[in-house]
């Protein structure tokens, strides 16, 4: 629990009157910033290993084009752990958000689950913990790290059985997303990412993309409330061995998603490094009702780095923000990173989405009626302008009323928890 300090809250009554005299209620801002969840990723915590114990994929390497980079010690080993680690996490981030999990993540008292078998009891303690915490869940499928995925396709596999196997395990997937909705009562977001896609030239690419078409039918056939579960597919550029054709493109998802009323997954790390998903945002939206983002950055063609409070994180906060999108996004984080202590992996990339949040927020309105009047030599005199305001003061009484560390403070009470809890993890 932050403590209480007078110099915040002046500073903070400062700002206020700064940002008042260009039009902008802070006030208003944090209230609405603390009306936004993400979705913290458990992936980090314990570098996207899972918990299914299964024989068949004992020390299986991840695949789909997948690596986790770093052997930083402490990560969780078992879902007790990990529940751990995000009850520390969530301690240091203001707001209430929302936690997403892999498939792989279930827990199933020492049997083996394949993951065509897996059902919602097998998240019966995550669905508790949410429970109690206040959080709702979203989910994935796992169609990697698997002995049926282990030549790099699943669901547009040319083996029929194979195909019906990873068909299976989305529909299953879905089906414990809307108990997840039900249970918790608000609608997780079940995301369907594969990693299909061929190394070389392929000779043909229609009929892997028919096969991933009609088996992403069998998978969303049975309808389900979307009061309890809202259907999601993610597209990629290129992965490790995959390099020369991804099945599942960005424009293969767009089609489908228009044409059977999908939730678009517009990840910042799927696309080439010249393109930003802020720019997408407003285009796709026109056409679909509602979108999935993962944060993410990309680092030349490696997109799962910490989010840093960059000129790509502000893009997306401020198309969020600007045309109004809220009810319509669901924001979630994606990265995984071993060569730093976890919590404070997520911890910065939380806290800097949030800030990216309120930047937004604090934008004054004078700039978008520049632009409207044609004035743009005072829009870009605003915009520049609007970076120099004290967004800080306003992010530290933020987070002091909120109850959580200001500031660098955060870390410390990292440090404390790394050599007391995750030190002695052997």
């Amino acid at each position: 629990m932050a403590r209480s300090s007078p110099q915040i809250e002046a500073a903070y009554r400062l700002a206020h009157e700064r940002y008042q005299s260009i039009g902008v209620n802070t006030d208003k801002a944090l209230t609405a910033l603390a009306r936004i969840p993400i979705a913290l990723h458990c992936w980090q915590g314990d570098d996207v290993g899972g918990f299914e114990h299964l024989e068949e994929s004992s020390g299986q390497s991840l695949g789909g084009g997948l690596a986790v980079t770093g052997h930083y010690p402490g990560k969780a080993r078992n879902p007790t752990e990990l529940r751990a680690d995000i009850d520390k996490t969530l301690l240091l981030i203001p707001g209430k958000h929302r936690l997403n999990l892999h498939a792989c993540y279930g827990e199933y008292g020492g049997m083996k689950v394949d993951r065509d078998e897996i059902e919602a009891s097998h998240f019966h303690n995550w669905i508790a913990w949410a429970k109690e915490k206040g959080l709702g869940l979203d989910f994935n499928p796992t169609c990697f790290a698997h002995r049926h995925a282990a030549d790099g396709f699943t669901l547009s596999h040319a083996d029929k059985s194979i195909r019906q196997f990873w068909v299976e395990h989305c529909r299953r997937s879905r089906e414990i997303g809307a108990a997840f909705g039900r249970t918790l009562g608000t609608p997780c977001v079940t995301n369907v990412w594969v990693p299909d896609g061929f190394k070389d030239t392929p000779a043909d690419r229609t009929g892997p993309r028919e096969r991933l078409a009609g088996a992403l039918d069998e998978v969303f056939k049975t309808p389900l409330s979307q009061e309890h579960n809202l259907d999601a597919v993610e597209p990629k550029l290129f992965g490790i061995g995959a390099e020369s054709c991804t099945v599942g493109s960005a424009e293969f998802y767009l089609g489908y998603c228009i044409t059977r009323n999908k939730l678009l997954c517009l990840d910042a790390g799927h696309y080439h490094p010249t393109e930003t998903i802020s720019d997408k945002i407003s285009s796709v939206l026109l056409y679909l009702p509602e979108i999935l983002l993962h944060v993410s950055r990309g680092v030349r063609w490696d997109s799962d780095h910490v989010v840093t409070l960059s000129d790509d994180l502000l893009g997306i906060a401020r198309e969020i923000i600007a045309a109004d999108y809220g009810s319509r996004i669901h924001i979630g984080l994606d990265y995984f990173d071993a060569s730093i202590n976890r919590i404070a992996a997520w911890t910065i990339g939380m806290r800097n989405m949030i800030k990216a949040l309120l930047i937004a927020l604090l934008e004054p309105p004078a700039i978008r009626e520049r632009e409207l009047c044609g004035d743009s030599t005072a829009r870009l005199m605003l915009q520049e302008e609007a970076k120099s305001m004290p967004f800080g003061s306003v992010w530290d009484w933020y987070c002091q009323s909120q109850g959580v560390p200001i500031g660098v403070a955060w870390l410390d009470e990292v440090r404390i928890y790394e050599e007391a809890v995750m030190g002695k993890r052997f």
